[in-house]
């Protein structure tokens, strides 16, 4: 290494001058030695290292393959016995801690499998997958240009292309731990739309208020009522036809009804994707009835909003640009890792942040020496907040936005695929009664994962989604064959 003839001070090699520096005495306070750190850096490297062989091995490499389970299925007594869950007064070796490893993986559910299709979400995303492992490498929080310079300036952009997609010029938006926390937040900024003194003084002197969401809602609307002291009887269930759509006109029925009753409305819910049947709220219409009556329009897109990014499906979600406040959750079809959501807001005037702000002066000084506008933590319900926008940002830029449409196109060709398939199958019905004890036989054989539930009074029945890239028409000829196989004797 070269050394500036203008520097004073050591520099690597220079190991006469370093020499000189007399070593110090041990610093006991409390009979704690403070000398050095405290930790091992090069054992905990290396632990690192292994670890992250072990991940690529047993985890990444397998997540393709078909020929692995689902999970290794053990009922909750036996898996405490096979994992080592006490936790000792004295560590454990890094070979131990290892063999935890090998075993947590070994008995966790592969969500990354390709006949994973149990929940609404699925599949590995590597670039996605990089991104996390960066960010709790890096372990930032972002409230603060100055301790996430990079993160904010990340969530920006994709907040940005976000709100183009919807369809608005301008807007806002924050990424936060859910779609239900996505709607939990917009309800409560309707309310203080509605009513911005109930910030100071709480509910004491408000009107009963009343929103207005589809029966197939998601369930996080009566949790956030209830969470927010609106309360659940308060939440008034719009009807919905044989598709699982809401009935424009029992919501105008209802909002008519309630202001009779001496209510106040002050939003409605439509959905974009319906839990179980996936349906899609005519939103241009439940529009029209919101301006008429002055409410605020909230569009939980979390699952369905990724539609946006198809040019062939986004009439799905037609009209969602005249939305107050969208909720979409780029975790879900778009794969890019649990958790990744958004709240997006129409308004531009800083409405997030006058809601949710309590100008904490330890952290949001006005006085610093950068455009304090970048600090957009005081628009968060929360103090620490992770980079979720990360891992989106960079499946985005891996993919490029005809590779993520691509993605949303792939997944609901193979919906209709399996759908045509079920129609020609002897046997096959789009509602079965044996759902539960199939989906016993196929999780304690590890062959594939997938959900069931009622509706409105039908009897169990068989939920499939697809997201992942990794699945494959011959994925939804398995699964017809499994299920038949499953059920064969049934």
């Amino acid at each position: 290494m070269s050394r500036d003839p203008d520097s004073q001070g050591p520099v690597d090699g220079d190991t006469d001058q370093q020499e000189m520096i007399p070593s110090k005495s041990a610093v006991l306070v409390d009979g704690v030695v403070l000398n050095g750190p405290m930790t091992d850096a090069k054992a905990g490297e290396k632990f690192v290292e292994e670890a992250c062989r072990l991940i690529m091995e047993e985890v990444v490499l397998k997540a393709t393959d078909v020929n692995e389970k689902v999970c290794e299925w053990r009922p909750p007594e036996q898996l405490k016995q096979l994992l080592d869950l006490e936790m000792r007064d004295s560590g454990q070796p890094p070979h131990r801690l290892l063999e935890l490893c090998r075993d947590v993986i070994r008995y966790s559910v592969k969500t990354n499998h390709p006949r994973f299709f149990n929940q609404l979400y699925a599949g590995l995303d590597y670039y996605s997958l990089v991104a996390r492992f960066m960010t709790e490498a890096l372990n930032p929080s972002v409230y603060t240009y100055e301790v996430s310079p990079v993160f904010l300036l990340v969530e920006e952009a994709v907040l940005k292309k976000m709100i183009a997609f919807i369809g608005w010029k301008e807007g806002d938006g924050i990424f936060n731990p859910g779609g239900s926390v996505s709607n939990m937040y917009a309800m409560n900024l309707a309310r203080y739309k509605y009513r911005p003194d109930i910030k100071e003084k709480g509910l004491f002197g408000l009107p009963r208020l009343i929103l207005f969401t589809s029966a197939e809602c998601h369930y996080s609307m009566k949790k956030a009522a209830s969470f927010l002291g609106i309360g659940t009887e308060n939440v008034c269930f719009v009807e919905t036809d044989g598709r699982g759509k809401m009935i424009p006109e029992d919501l105008e029925k209802k909002v008519w009804q309630a202001r009779k009753e001496g209510a106040a409305p002050f939003l409605v819910c439509a959905t974009s994707g319906t839990t179980v049947l996936g349906a899609f709220d005519p939103l241009d219409e439940i529009a029209d009835i919101c301006e008429r009556h002055s409410l605020w329009l909230h569009v939980d897109a979390s699952w369905g909003g990724s539609a946006l990014m198809s040019r062939k499906h986004r009439k799905l979600l037609h009209g969602i640009h005249r939305a107050d406040s969208v909720a979409w959750n780029p975790h879900k079809m778009l794969m890019a890792g649990i958790q990744c959501c958004a709240l997006l807001v129409k308004d531009n005037s800083d409405l997030l942040k006058k809601c949710y702000s309590a100008k904490a002066s330890y952290l949001f000084q006005q006085d610093k020496f950068y455009d304090v506008s970048y600090d957009t933590g005081d628009k968060s319900i929360q103090c620490s907040r992770r980079p979720d926008a990360f891992k989106f940002w960079m499946t985005w830029k891996a993919l490029g936005t005809v590779g993520l449409e691509e993605r949303v196109n792939r997944a609901l060709a193979l919906s209709r695929y399996l759908v045509d398939e079920i129609k020609k199958r002897e046997g096959f019905k789009l509602l079965m009664e044996v759902a539960p004890a199939i989906k016993e036989r196929m999780m304690k054989k590890g062959s594939l994962m997938l959900g069931y539930q009622p509706h409105r009074g039908k009897v169990n029945f068989f939920r499939q989604v697809v997201i992942s890239p990794q699945v494959s028409r011959e994925d939804m000829d398995f699964l017809l064959d499994e299920i038949d196989l499953l059920g064969r004797d049934m």
